[in-house]
């Protein structure tokens, strides 16, 4: 396994495979005490982008039904003192969309955003912490999971020490 603070890959075979690996996720969250913390979620369409991003939620406590947000293209979600808001810029038609979209009203301690398709956005999303993107890999998936601010890699070096992950390890790079 790469255990660099900046970057590790993945292989997933199946969807629990990829459940697993948002719940890691969940687990090496550092928390967004003075900053809002940003994940951008990278991956052609059915890669498993929403999928991560409902484990995320369900294993940091949210309760209920996680809905994609493809069509509402925002959907916050609370549990106990942080907020999470899943943004899907799929239909966005152009990045200026984003401002009414009001994703900097997020940009909050105790915020973490989750975006998928984040390119569609582009200068005008708040910069990612860490960067998931998801592949197609034979039947299954890879994932690499990249820092992109020193939050970031406090993250990624947790989650290099969870030790449920190891069967998921690629040797990608």
């Amino acid at each position: 396994m790469d255990t660099s603070p900046d970057s590790l890959d993945f292989l997933l075979s199946d969807a629990g495979a990829t459940e697993e690996l948002a719940a890691a996720l969940a687990r090496a969250f550092p928390g967004a005490a003075r900053s809002a913390a940003v994940l951008y979620l990278c991956g052609d369409l059915g890669a498993g982008k929403t999928t991560c991003v409902r484990g995320m939620l369900h294993a940091l406590g949210v309760t209920g039904l996680v809905r994609s947000p493809t069509y509402t293209l925002v959907e916050p979600y609370r549990a106990g003192a942080m907020n999470f808001v899943h943004i899907d810029l799929y239909r966005l038609l152009a990045p200026e969309e984003i401002d009414e979209l009001g994703v900097r009203e997020y940009c909050e301690p105790h915020y973490l955003l989750l975006i998928e398709w984040p390119e569609r956005g582009g200068l005008r999303l708040p910069a990612a912490d860490v960067e998931l993107r998801l592949e197609y890999a034979g039947s299954g998936r890879s994932a690499s999971v990249s820092a992109r601010s020193p939050h970031g890699r406090l993250w990624l070096e947790n989650l290099a020490h969870d030790t449920s992950l190891i069967p998921y390890v690629s040797n990608l790079t």
